[in-house]
């Protein structure tokens, strides 16, 4: 299934996770970002899209006018961080609305409600197209025949990070400690990573960013769970944070200095982590 996407938001942190979201879990087109309704409004003029990402509370014009002012044949789904709004929502044409924080098995029941409607849409064009170019002793027999978009839950092209929920795919078998690199689905490709270039691994609730001066990836992991599969070379020094000692420029005040990003040490890995350090002090 290849979408045109656009998401609208005044917020850029929450434009940045929704984009990683769909590059790293779907096959469809790189979506295109807006930070303003009117924003949004303008570019729909030349470039059409099938699915919006729209955020409710914008200033200057709200996601719901906004919703009034777009094409019939656009999707919606709201993104807010106010649940009052969620029965109004679905008087426009709307899929799924989404509460922020997003996370990504929210984000992944999305996909599949996404995924259902453009799939039954597929369909009914079909059946359309058959009953028009066929006559009626063919139809059932031109029906016979076509082939709906896979679901997320079953599409290698689609299938994201590993979730609890049975609908979804398997989690992947455990990174032995040995390996020297790994790969993270990223759209459509699988992206190496050299784990000896990863700066930090962040975690974000129920999922882990693995941070590289070159790629920002997320896996739907525990950031336990991969701490249990690292090498000596990495350092556990916040409740969110592994770091690379090897990559580490700096350390001062508490906080470590890495690939532009400023970290802090908390205490309950202070001494464990500086003991390491010392080591290597002349």
């Amino acid at each position: 299934m290849n979408l045109r996407c656009l998401i609208v938001d005044d917020e850029p942190n929450a434009v940045k996770l929704l984009e990683m979201f769909i590059l790293q879990n779907t096959s469809w087109e790189q979506p295109a970002k807006c930070y303003d309704a009117r924003e949004a409004l303008t570019y729909l003029k030349t470039y059409p899209v099938d699915l919006i990402f729209l955020d409710i509370n914008m200033p200057h014009l709200t996601g719901m006018e906004m919703a009034t002012l777009l094409p019939p044949s656009v999707r919606i789904v709201f993104t807010t961080a106010y649940s009052e709004y969620a029965a109004d929502s679905y008087g426009y044409p709307t899929i799924d609305y989404l509460l922020k924080p997003i996370t990504l098995k929210r984000f992944y029941a999305a996909l599949q409600k996404i995924e259902a409607h453009y799939s039954r849409a597929d369909q009914s064009g079909a059946a359309a197209t058959a009953s028009m170019s066929s006559a009626p002793t063919s139809a059932a027999t031109a029906l016979s025949g076509t082939v709906s978009s896979a679901s997320l839950a079953s599409s290698p092209a689609s299938a994201g990070p590993a979730t609890p929920d049975s609908s979804l795919p398997e989690r992947q078998a455990p990174l032995p400690a040995s390996e020297e690199y790994f790969f993270i689905k990223s759209g459509r490709a699988f992206q190496k990573i050299l784990l000896k270039e990863i700066l930090y691994f962040e975690g974000e609730k129920e999922y882990v960013r693995v941070v590289t001066p070159a790629h920002k990836l997320l896996v739907y992991r525990r950031l336990k769970d991969i701490e249990e599969q690292l090498s000596a070379s990495f350092a556990r020094v916040h409740n969110s944070y592994i770091i690379n000692i090897a990559l580490v420029e700096s350390i001062r005040d508490n906080h470590i200095f890495i690939g532009g990003k400023q970290i802090p040490i908390s205490e309950k890995f202070r001494e464990a982590f500086m003991n390491r350090i010392k080591q290597r002090v002349f």
